[in-house]
């Protein structure tokens, strides 16, 4: 899922807050200074595509993602594959621009998957 740059700027700061944040808080720490209005409008569009809920807090809502950054990655990858043309060609072009540490990732989480760990 492709965010736009506040929306991924929000869900960095909730990722680094998994307690959660209020909108007024979040406009506060986010560099572009955004008003309060823009972030809630942000935080209901991330809520809307299930990335954000709402918990509330006396007259306030306290905003949690809903999943860590690592999901989010991981949905982002699945998703460009599905794209693909030919998904065997993109893997391979991808495998031929990871870094030793990603190749030995991938090949441990295909080990664990396929029960043959290394």
């Amino acid at each position: 899922m492709q965010l736009g740059n506040l929306e991924r700027s929000v869900m960095e700061a909730l990722w680094q807050h998994p307690d959660g944040m209020f909108a007024h808080v979040l406009a506060a720490d986010l560099p572009s200074r955004p008003a309060v209005t823009t972030v809630l409008t942000v935080l209901m569009r991330l809520a809307n595509k299930g990335m954000v809920a709402r918990e509330r807090v006396g007259r306030a809502h306290l905003y949690k993602a809903t999943a860590g950054k690592d999901a989010f990655v991981a949905e982002a990858m699945r998703a460009a594959l599905d794209e693909a043309g030919d998904v065997a060609a993109a893997v391979q072009r991808f495998v031929g621009t990871v870094s030793p540490e990603v190749a030995t990732a991938l090949r441990e989480a295909l080990g664990e998957r396929d029960g043959t760990e290394p």
